[in-house]
């Protein structure tokens, strides 16, 4: 079940990268349809550079799981995946509340399940 729980973990990880790629890359049309956000809003410079910065972010917390994977073992790694995903939950809780309701369920139930997988199978 370990490796099922670290598995679901960079699951998590491997989202927070893509959506990295999508903020930072993706054509402004695709980029409103998948936040749910206006065209012209996401046409404009200063949205722009916000959306890549926010991209940024989640592409190094996306990192940051992973090599937290790859560097820690036992409860050391318990504890910082506990803490990751905990913090994943509360930002797409926020998300949800200030953006879109999406948000809860594409970034913050894989998380809240990778969760409940480190608490109850990871040693």
């Amino acid at each position: 079940m370990q490796i099922l729980t670290l598995f679901l973990v960079a699951l998590v990880a491997l989202e927070h990268i893509g959506i990295a790629g999508l903020e930072m890359f993706a054509k402004p049309e695709k980029q409103a349809e998948l936040f749910d956000m206006p065209l012209e809003f996401i046409k404009n410079k200063h949205a722009k550079m916000a959306l890549a910065n926010q991209g940024i972010y989640n592409g190094l917390l996306g990192i940051l799981i992973l090599m937290m994977i790859l560097f820690f073992t036992g409860t050391t790694l318990k504890i910082i995946l506990i803490m990751l995903m905990l913090y994943v939950i509360i930002v797409a809780i926020y998300g949800a509340a200030t953006a879109t309701k999406k948000i809860i369920y594409l970034q913050g139930l894989p998380a809240l399940i990778a969760l409940v997988f480190v608490l109850f199978f990871y040693n």
